[in-house]
């Protein structure tokens, strides 16, 4: 903020008195003028445009990354042994009627939960061994990578994903309810069957929105408590003692 003082001119007065001479007396009006300077810091702008353009190509990558695993995963199960997939989906049958309402009605959400529970005892996340009559056939499916519809989909990742895995271990730590949704907190761990065996290690929480019509499961979205970037990276780091004395999860 600045400021300018103004002065108003000196202006005559005539003295016809006396002496008849002309004396100058200034009019002391004092006038203040102020003006403001806004001005934008470049460097944050510059620096803010930096990370949000960072945070998009990661999104990109890790989308990318999230693609290819799921097409590394089906590559996968073309080599999967036939006699033990048909045994994995007679077990899966089975689940699948799990919850079954053939009355049409909303199904209990007690029940959903219970089942919900159950397909956390067999990891279902790894092994896609879940009970299929508890989602909707076009429900959402999202985690930090994406999202897409579809349980059938769901459903293959998950095996597929299996299929990459040595040894795994899921646990259902918590859950909560909610008007609309439940909360599933869980913790997860696996060994990977690439070469370098590295371990996935992370923690997290799946949301499951109840649809108002079914009561089935319409969206299922998975938030991990480890960086997106931080969970790749395990991908990429061999795991300690490879060559020498194996480590659990």
């Amino acid at each position: 903020m600045s400021s300018i003082l103004s002065f108003s001119p000196i202006n005559p007065h005539l003295d016809l008195g006396s002496r008849g001479c002309v004396s100058f007396r200034p009019t002391y009006r004092r006038k203040i003028y102020t003006f403001q300077c806004i001005g934008k810091n470049s460097t944050s702008s510059s620096s803010r445009s930096s990370q949000d353009s960072e945070s998009s190509d990661r999104n990109v990558f890790l989308k990318l990354a999230w693609y290819g695993s799921e097409l590394l995963g089906i590559a996968a199960s073309y080599l999967r042994d036939p006699s033990s997939s048909s045994s994995g989906e007679a077990r899966k049958s089975e689940f699948e009627l799990v919850g079954d309402d053939e009355s049409g009605g909303v199904i209990d959400r007690a029940q959903v939960v219970e089942t919900i529970k159950e397909d956390f005892e067999r990891s279902y996340f790894v092994t896609g061994n879940l009970t299929l009559n508890a989602y909707e056939e076009d429900c959402e499916f999202a985690d930090p990578a994406g999202s897409f519809r579809g349980l059938r989909r769901f459903k293959r990742n998950c095996s597929n994903f299996g299929s990459l895995i040595e040894k795994s271990n899921m646990k259902l730590m918590k859950w909560e309810d909610f008007e609309v949704k439940g909360i599933g907190h869980w913790r997860f761990s696996c060994i990977l069957l690439f070469p370098w065996r590295p371990i996935l290690s992370a923690t997290g929480y799946t949301e499951y929105y109840f649809d108002p019509q079914s009561g089935r499961v319409c969206r299922h979205v998975e938030h991990w408590n480890v960086p997106k970037m931080a969970l790749f990276k395990q991908m990429l780091r061999p795991r300690r003692g490879l060559w020498g004395k194996k480590t659990g999860v």
